[in-house]
C-alpha cells in the first residue's frame, strides 16, 4: 500500500477521533450545566433562614439533580429550614418551611402538632442525651385517690424539638439543661398539661426507628414489691410436707409410774393401793 493511502486513512481516523471527543465532550457540558444543584455551603440549624453565605452551587454528578432540589441560589435565599443541614447536603423542598414562613422553632413544627416545654433536672432529663430530634417517652410519678405511689407511661413516642433554647445539639457533647420542648398533638399536650400537674415527669430515651405503640397499664408499689419478693426469694419459707408431719407427730407418752403406800407387817412388805 502507497504511503499516501496510508495517511489519509490516518487522517480520516484522526478526524472521526476529534469529532466523537468534540460531541462527548458537548454533551458533558450541557449535562453539567443543566445538573447545578444549590447545597449547604456551612452548617444550618433548623429554624433559621437560608442566606447567601452559607449556600453554593454543586455540578451534580448523574444524568438527574436530586428530587426537590434548587439550581439557583436566588430561588431559596430567605426560605427557612425545618431541620438542620450539614455542609454539602443539598437543599430540597421537603426540608423547607413554607415559603411566608418566618424563622423560629415555629418553622420545624409538622402541621397540626403544637410545641410545650417541661422542666427536667439532669437525671429526668436521660443526662443531658435527650437531644433535639431525639424520641422519647413521658412517664408521670404521682399518688393516686387512694394515696397509694404509681408510675405511668402517659406519652409514648415524642419528638423532641429543642432542649433549653437550642434546637440543634452536638451527639457527641450531651449537656444537662432544666427545660425540653417536645412536639406534641393538642390532645397530648392537655394530657402532659395534666400530668405534670399531679406528680414528677421523667423522660426515656428510645430508639428514634422504634415504632411500637406501647400499652402499659402502669405500676404500683405493690406490683413492685410482689415482684422483688418473688425475684429475691423472700417472704415465707416453703414447707417441706415431709419436715413438717415429722416435726408435728405427737411423741408417744411415757406410761404413768404406780405410786403407793407401803405397808410393813412383821417382817414381810405389801404395796398398798395406787394414789
Amino acid at each position: 500500500m502507497k504511503p499516501s493511502v496510508l495517511i489519509s486513512i490516518a487522517l480520516l481516523i484522526g478526524a472521526v477521533a476529534v469529532f466523537l471527543v468534540a460531541r462527548w465532550v458537548g454533551v458533558g457540558g450541557a449535562n453539567k450545566t443543566g445538573l447545578r444543584t444549590v447545597v449547604a455551603a456551612s452548617v444550618v440549624d433548623a429554624g433559621m433562614p437560608l442566606t447567601a453565605s452559607n449556600l453554593r452551587v454543586l455540578q451534580w454528578p448523574g444524568q438527574t439533580a436530586p428530587q426537590g432540589g434548587f439550581d439557583s441560589p436566588e430561588k431559596v435565599i430567605g426560605r427557612v429550614t425545618r431541620q438542620p443541614l450539614v455542609p454539602g447536603e443539598p437543599i430540597l423542598e421537603s426540608r423547607l418551611a413554607p415559603v411566608d414562613m418566618k424563622g423560629g422553632l415555629s418553622a420545624t413544627l409538622e402541621p397540626g402538632k403544637r410545641a410545650i416545654t417541661v422542666r427536667v433536672n439532669d437525671v429526668i432529663g436521660v443526662a443531658g442525651f435527650a437531644l433535639p430530634g431525639s424520641y422519647v417517652d413521658v412517664l408521670v410519678s404521682a399518688r393516686d385517690a387512694r394515696n397509694e405511689p404509681f408510675s405511668k407511661i402517659v406519652l409514648d413516642r415524642v419528638k423532641v424539638l429543642a432542649v433549653a433554647q437550642e434546637t440543634a445539639a452536638d451527639p457527641a457533647k450531651p449537656k444537662v439543661v432544666n427545660a425540653v420542648t417536645l412536639e406534641l398533638t393538642p390532645a397530648e399536650s392537655e394530657r402532659l398539661d395534666l400530668a405534670r400537674s399531679v406528680g414528677n415527669l421523667s423522660l426515656a430515651l428510645r430508639n428514634e426507628l422504634d415504632r411500637t405503640l406501647l400499652t402499659s397499664a402502669g405500676t404500683r408499689l405493690d406490683d413492685l414489691m410482689h415482684e422483688t419478693a418473688h425475684s429475691t426469694g423472700s417472704g415465707p419459707a416453703a414447707i417441706d410436707p415431709r419436715t413438717n408431719a415429722a416435726a408435728t407427730r405427737t411423741a408417744p407418752s411415757a406410761r404413768p409410774v404406780a405410786r403407793g403406800v407401803e405397808e410393813f407387817r412383821g417382817i414381810q412388805r405389801e404395796m398398798g393401793s395406787e394414789l
